[in-house]
């Protein structure tokens, strides 16, 4: 169990660096970004973080790689048919538990 002061001194530290994440770019950069590259750069940078975070956890978030990739196919043709994100998420995720449930049943987990 870790202490309460070693606790707030991690909190502190995580506030900080997230505080100065933020910060430090308004700071540096008053004026408008006119570089196309840049702009387009930064334009791209959320959806390539959200997407080299959220792949790896789709295959490793459920007991097979089968349901995970039936999740995301359904996900993906849902998505690709501009279905409403609560729509395509329960789908997903209803995608995923009847997969789960036919390869429990069918005898592949132990």
């Amino acid at each position: 169990m870790i202490s309460a002061p070693v606790f707030f001194t991690y909190l502190a530290v995580m506030a900080g660096v997230t505080y100065l994440i933020r910060m430090i770019p308004l700071v540096l950069c008053r004026k408008k970004i006119t570089n196309r590259f840049i702009r387009s750069f930064l334009h791209y940078i959320p959806y390539a973080v959200l997407g080299a975070m959220t792949f790896p956890a789709i295959f490793t978030s459920t007991s097979f790689v089968a349901s995970a990739i039936a999740g995301l196919i359904t996900a993906a043709v849902l998505a690709y048919f501009e279905k409403g994100l609560l729509l395509v998420s329960a789908s997903a995720c209803g995608a995923v538990l009847v997969c789960e449930l036919i390869l429990i049943n069918s005898g592949v987990a132990v």
